[in-house]
């Protein structure tokens, strides 16, 4: 992978937590995360525990990389995501790439989707962060992967004809 944009710094920080819209390092106040991306400052945290998995560190890392890129990609790539997730929704599909876009997924209401609320925003950009991370890691499966096969498929059938992963903008 080739991304093309300013440096990203990324630092490890031990015990991460996210607590009423912030991260923070240590204590028990809010859920534990594994990692946050702060898109405007191009800053990555990752949970020092991290370093003791390096696969799982790449995972993550990736994922959270993806978020600059969800984020420079437009509109209309956007909604082309969109299109692809609303027709598994539509089809009964169920499962996730991952957990970040599977307990955002399951928090979903009625009306969600159709208001296109900022719910199903943060969930279409999970997804995509997740899909997106073992697409370009080939992650063919991993415990958090509920995704079946068939939706897999057709998402990494969607990565390859939509992401460059020689020239990625971030």
């Amino acid at each position: 992978m080739n991304f093309d944009g300013q440096p990203i710094l990324i630092e490890f920080r031990p015990q991460l937590r996210a607590s009423r819209g912030k991260l923070v390092s240590g204590g028990d106040c809010g859920s534990p995360v594994h990692a946050g991306s702060f898109l405007r400052e191009r800053r990555i945290v990752l949970d020092r525990a991290l370093l003791r998995s390096p696969a799982e560190r790449d995972r993550i890392l990736v994922h959270e990389l993806f978020h600059f890129v969800w984020w420079r990609s437009g509109r209309k790539m956007r909604a082309a995501y969109e299109a692809l997730i609303a027709a598994e929704c539509d089809a009964g599909k169920s499962g996730e790439m991952a957990w970040s876009a599977e307990w955002r997924r399951n928090d979903l209401i009625s009306g969600d989707r159709e208001g296109r609320t900022r719910r199903w925003r943060e969930y279409l950009c999970e997804s995509f962060c997740d899909t997106a991370a073992a697409y370009a890691l080939g992650i063919e499966s991993h415990p958090e992967i509920t995704l079946g096969p068939g939706a897999r498929r057709r998402r990494h059938q969607w990565m390859a004809a939509n992401l460059d992963l020689d020239r990625l903008r971030i």
